[in-house]
């Protein structure tokens, strides 16, 4: 019975450090998925933190997960897990049947392991079941779980390496850019293909459903089954009835538009040879006096191809409004959202040959362009 509980221990362990260390790598993709749930309840003043909540609860997971391995504090651990996984597991179950009007998912994924392994709702939903139940059984024999070292230093230690390294990627990501890519802009990947439909896709199965009334009792009908003038009409509306598979671009919403709002995607992403992307979401916390700007001027005056792309355009040209870079760039809008996918930096450069990304810096590294 000993060996069956370490085997939980070690499952549940290593299933939560592998869960913080690929959110680690990507903060930012697990803050945006946060922003969603908190737009679904309606709850948009916590979008400011959503940040700082990812990066502790990321750090949580990784110690919460070598806690549990080494077997230390494992009364206070087990229950923190089990309190993590209860929520876990609200927020998979609620993705799973949270539903638009046209009956589709609200959520496409839940974020669980970021955008490295998507899975969607409903699997996460019936993995947090599992690992609730193995957790639970975690609380219950807590008390006959032995540390894996004698030395409780050697064991609190190491929880507090595992706390000061989960805090350092994070840092490192923040500041740079995932060490792993797993967003369909990474390099190698081509903008105009990944914008298109798969090949393979079949599509979602509407139907149209006619709702009446009838001595304050409403009904739904089809099409081919509509009843009598007793009835009264009162809306139609699109059902969901089957759907599809790989029906969605890899990338959507990517659409650049010039100052006079014409789609330029094609043309820019056409450019013979090098050219480069400059995202900038938003001009909250630009200074003029930074590298990176004096590294884009460096890249101006040796005649780079280069097209500012943001959300903000008119603040953008206000901001380069005194310098060479208003007069030598073309700054061009692109949604938000579409942004914070291709740029998870503020700003992000785009080293590119046609509509095929080469390489990305963020802008603590933009000598890298050379």
């Amino acid at each position: 019975m000993k060996k069956t509980w370490v085997i939980i221990r070690w499952f549940v362990g290593i299933l939560f450090i592998f869960s913080g260390l690929v959110k680690a790598n990507d903060p930012h993709g697990l803050s945006y998925k946060m922003q969603e749930f908190f737009e679904a309840w309606n709850m948009h003043g916590l979008h400011d933190f959503t940040l700082s909540m990812a990066i502790l609860m990321n750090v949580f997971e990784i110690v919460a997960g070598v806690a549990l391995i080494v077997g230390w504090r494992m009364r206070l651990f087990s229950w923190m897990v089990l309190l993590l996984i209860i929520f876990f597991t609200f927020l998979t179950g609620y993705a799973s049947y949270a539903t638009n009007p046209d009956g589709s998912m609200k959520f496409r994924s839940c974020g669980c392991f970021g955008d490295c392994i998507p899975l969607d709702p409903r699997q996460s939903f019936w993995k947090d079941i599992l690992l609730l139940i193995l957790t639970i059984t975690l609380v219950i024999v807590q008390n006959k779980i032995k540390p894996l070292f004698r030395s409780d230093k050697v064991n609190a230690g190491l929880v507090i390496l595992s706390c000061i390294a989960a805090f350092g990627v994070q840092v490192y990501v923040l500041r740079y850019l995932p060490v792993v890519d797993c967003l369909p802009y990474k390099p190698g990947n081509r903008i105009l293909e990944l914008r298109m439909m798969p090949e393979n896709a079949i599509p979602d199965k509407f139907d149209i459903r006619f709702v009446y009334e009838k001595k304050g009792t409403k009904q739904e009908f089809e099409m081919t089954a509509l009843p009598d003038s007793t009835w009264t009409f009162v809306e139609r509306k699109q059902v969901l009835v089957e759907k599809g598979k790989n029906n969605e671009p890899k990338i959507k919403d990517f659409i650049l538009s010039d100052s006079e709002g014409n789609d330029v995607t094609e043309n820019v992403l056409s450019i013979k040879g090098e050219h480069y992307l400059l995202f900038i979401l938003n001009t909250e916390d630009i200074d003029m006096d930074m590298q990176w700007v004096r590294q884009l001027t460096e890249m101006i005056r040796e005649k780079k191809k280069i097209h500012i792309v943001s959300a903000v355009p008119d603040q953008v040209r206000a901001l380069f409004s005194f310098s060479v870079v208003q007069a030598k760039l073309p700054v061009l809008t692109c949604d938000g959202t579409a942004i914070k996918t291709a740029a998870r930096a503020i700003p992000t450069l785009y080293k590119m040959e046609e509509d095929s990304v080469v390489a990305k810096y963020s802008a603590a590294d933009f000598e890298k362009w050379k």
